[in-house]
């Protein structure tokens, strides 16, 4: 699959300069006008990479970057029009892992990007993820879960959610606790949704292991991981 990036721009003619550069070089690009439509999308897709404008009209870069450092920890890049130091300062100490300045190539920034990715991608994976025996490992630094060897698709919430299951096996969780786990800010009317991730987390669990049922419901408690794995 390709990686993916999206770009937090609200000027229009720059966003389409970006989009088109990066979708030249072989990137998948979604893009955000606003911090809130930013994080809305985080919600329920999973990204490689942010480019991240520091003047949006809602809130700042820097706020937006603060949010999804309390969660994730994919690669933030910083565009900005501003160019003193304190400011590069602030971007990289809250999180940032690079700083670009208005104006800028776009040929640059793709460079930019891909020096970043290379040094995610050097960080070495969890020991064994790939090793189609051991059932499950989460790999925090790319915010996957790899199932039997197989990396699974999965949005935010669901990540997030199978994350609290791997760290207690067989504890049964409340769709209350769940969500608490899966969101920055729960509430009554979310919870209705945790049954829906439950079953898309099923669905692509079993689309690896279709013999295995990994996630236990506890009828009027909630939802538990196994404990002992069977053969299948």
């Amino acid at each position: 699959m390709p990686t993916r990036i999206l770009i937090v721009e609200d000027e229009p003619s720059i966003c389409e300069n970006v989009v088109y550069a990066l979708e030249a070089d072989g990137f998948a690009v979604a893009t955000a006008a606003t911090g809130r439509e930013a994080l809305e999308q985080m919600k329920s897709q999973t990204f490689d990479l942010i480019i991240l404008d520091v003047g949006l009209p809602d809130m700042t870069g820097f706020e937006v970057c603060k949010t999804i450092r309390k969660t994730q920890t994919l690669p933030i890049l910083f565009l900005t029009a501003r160019s003193s130091e304190v400011d590069r300062v602030v971007g990289l100490e809250i999180g940032g892992d690079d700083y670009v300045v208005k104006p800028f190539s776009p040929r640059e920034l793709v460079a930019r990007v891909r020096a970043i990715l290379r040094r995610v991608s050097a960080t070495p994976l969890p020991p064994n993820a790939h090793d189609a025996s051991i059932p499950l490992v989460i790999d925090d630094v790319r915010c996957q879960a790899i199932y039997f060897g197989t990396s699974l698709n999965l949005s935010r919430y669901e990540f997030r959610m199978l994350k609290a299951f791997a760290a207690h096996p067989g504890r049964v969780f409340s769709r209350e606790q769940l969500m608490d786990h899966a969101s920055e800010e729960p509430d009554a009317s979310m919870e209705r949704t945790v049954d829906t991730h439950i079953k898309t987390l099923r669905s692509r669990m079993r689309g690896v292991r279709s013999g295995i049922d990994p996630i236990v419901t506890h009828r009027g408690m909630g939802y538990s991981l196994l404990e002992t794995w069977p053969d299948a």
